[in-house]
C-alpha cells in the first residue's frame, strides 16, 4: 500500500495506554482493515490482527479492504489486482471456522473501472478467486492542494463523472457488488451524483467522508461546515452508508502520532464525536458502521482504545442501534455468511 498518508507504528508508545474493554460482550464486525507484508519493518498479517482483536473486545468478524498488496506479478495488468484477493483468501481461510474472529469474512478488492465494460471480466476473476469477495474500492481521492499539503491525489479530478468510469461502475450493479468510496470531503458532491445515477449499487463511504487537516483545512470550524453540508446531501441517497473511523492518520490533522503519550478513549471520543454523532444523526443507525482502519490508524492509538472510544460515543444510542452500528450493518451490507 502506498504509505503517504501513514506514520510509523510505535508499540512501546501504544503500550503506555492500557484500557479495560467497555461492554466486552457486544459483537463487533470490524468493517475496514488491511493486511499487508511490505518487509520485516512493515508487516500486518493475520497474527497481528488477531493480537489486536484480542484486546478484550468481542470482534467476531472483519472486512478486508484493498491496499495494493500481493498483486499478481505476471499476466495482463488489469488482472494483477486479483492477486490480492487470491492472497487474502489463502491466508485467512483457516480462521473462517473454529475461531473467535473470522478474519476477512468479507473481501473488498480493487479493479480499474476505467476499463469500462471490460472490467466485468476482472470482477468475475475476483469472484472466482474467493467466495467471500463482496466488492471493490476504486480510489477517487483528489484535491488541488495535495502536493503542498504533503498528501496525494490518486485520481483525476471529477473522475466519478467520466463516462468510461461509469460504464465500468455499471458492471458492479450487474453483479450485485458493492463500491467502497475513498475520497476527500470536498469531493463528496461528486459521490452524490454517482449515487443518484446508480441507485441499485450499494456504496460505502470510507473514513467518515475523508477529513483533511493540513493547509487550508487547518481552520477546522470552517472545514467542518463544508463537511457537514456535503454529508447532509449525501445522506439523502438511500444507497449510501458511511464507515465511522479512519480518523487517526496524519492527514486528518489531529496530530495524535506526534504526542509524547497516546490518547485514551475519552479524549478520542471528545475529538471524534462531532463527526461520528452527526453522521449517525444524518444517515441513521441503519447506514453507519464502525471501522478500525488498522494498521493505518495504529500510528495514533491502540485497537482496544479506539473501540472503547466508539462505545463511549454510542452511549446515546439504544441497545438495538448499537448492535447495528457495531455488527449488524456491516454483516448485512457486506453479506457476511
Amino acid at each position: 500500500m502506498a504509505q503517504a498518508h501513514l506514520a510509523p507504528t510505535r508499540p512501546d508508545w501504544l503500550a503506555l495506554i492500557d484500557e479495560v474493554a467497555i461492554d466486552p460482550a457486544l459483537p463487533i464486525c470490524d468493517a475496514h482493515h488491511h493486511l499487508w507484508d511490505h518487509g520485516p519493518d512493515d508487516t500486518y498479517l493475520v497474527p497481528e490482527l488477531l493480537a489486536d482483536a484480542g484486546a478484550g473486545h468481542n470482534v467476531v468478524s472483519t472486512v478486508f479492504i484493498d491496499c495494493f498488496s500481493m498483486y499478481r506479478k505476471d499476466g495482463p495488468d488489469e488482472f494483477k489486482p486479483v492477486g490480492e484477493t487470491e492472497w487474502v483468501q489463502a491466508i485467512t481461510q483457516s480462521v473462517q471456522t473454529g475461531s473467535k474472529t473470522r478474519v476477512a469474512a468479507g473481501i473488498v478488492g480493487t479493479a480499474n473501472l476505467l476499463l469500462g465494460a471490460r472490467v466485468g471480466e476482472v470482477l468475475d476473476a475476483h469472484m472466482a478467486a474467493s467466495p467471500r469477495f463482496r466488492g471493490i474500492r476504486h480510489w477517487l481521492n483528489w484535491d488541488a492542494g495535495t502536493d503542498a499539503m504533503g498528501l496525494r491525489s490518486d485520481a483525476a479530478p471529477r473522475l466519478a463523472f467520466d463516462p468510461v468510469f461509469r460504464e465500468g461502475f455499471r458492471e458492479l450493479g450487474r453483479r450485485k457488488l458493492s463500491f467502497d468510496a475513498w475520497m476527500y470531503f470536498p469531493q463528496l458532491p461528486d459521490l452524490v451524483e454517482l449515487a443518484r445515477a446508480f441507485p441499485d449499487v450499494t456504496i460505502v463511504l470510507n473514513h467518515a467522508g475523508g477529513l483533511l487537516g493540513p493547509g487550508p483545512y487547518a481552520a477546522r470550524d470552517e472545514a467542518y461546515e463544508l463537511w457537514y453540508r456535503n454529508m447532509q446531501a449525501l445522506a439523502a441517497c438511500p444507497n449510501v452508508s458511511v464507515k465511522l473511523g479512519g480518523l487517526g492518520v496524519p492527514r486528518c490533522g489531529f496530530g495524535w502520532h506526534q504526542r509524547e503519550t497516546p490518547p485514551g478513549s475519552t479524549e478520542l471520543a471528545s475529538a471524534f464525536s462531532p463527526y461520528v454523532i452527526e453522521s449517525i444523526e444524518l444517515f441513521g443507525a441503519d447506514r453507519c458502521l464502525f471501522e478500525s482502519n488498522f494498521p493505518a490508524d495504529k500510528c495514533a492509538y491502540g485497537y482496544g482504545v479506539i473501540w472503547n472510544a466508539y462505545k463511549r460515543m454510542a452511549r446515546c444510542c439504544s441497545a438495538e442501534e448499537r448492535a447495528r452500528l457495531f455488527h449488524d450493518n456491516a454483516a448485512r451490507i457486506y453479506r457476511l455468511g
